[in-house]
């Protein structure tokens, strides 16, 4: 499954780059993300709950998640990288921050386009939508975190 979404916000790319650029700060303005949990002593790999409800179930999966790619301020990318040897679906979040042209007020502006990428087999089309929605309601929340 592969999920794209994007978002126009009115401040400058490397301000929406710091809040993409650090899983810690999902929680704030993604409801799915349930908590993101830096790992002790890394800058690149933190532990993530992604949480959701389903009517009356609410779901729950973890994941280990590490910063594979960083072109700060334009583009970062996340991949699921667990330590259990085992086989997992994967996990890939990639986005990518452009700046805008200024507006009319000589303000900046950028754009940011964020990919999904989930390889396992469960959920299907119930995830797709859960996903989505997600997606939907983060874009307010993550605007009024950079305005």
């Amino acid at each position: 499954m592969d999920l794209t979404a994007s978002l126009e916000a009115p401040c400058a790319a490397e301000r929406l780059f710091e809040l993409v650029d650090d899983l810690s700060t999902y929680p704030q303005w993604n409801g799915l993300v349930h908590n993101a949990t830096r790992e002790p002593d890394s800058d690149s790999a933190w532990d993530v709950e992604l949480r959701a409800r389903v009517g009356p179930l609410a779901r729950s999966k973890r994941l280990r998640m590490v910063r594979t790619r960083c072109d700060a301020p334009n583009l970062v990318r996340f991949e699921r990288r667990e330590h259990d040897g085992r086989q997992h679906a994967d996990w890939v979040l990639e986005a990518q921050v452009d700046p805008r042209p200024a507006d009319g007020d000589g303000d900046p502006g950028s754009r940011l386009v964020m990919r999904l990428h989930y390889g396992g087999t469960f959920g299907g089309m119930v995830l797709e939508r859960l996903l989505g929605d997600a997606i939907e309601r983060s874009r307010p929340a993550l605007l009024d975190r950079v305005s």
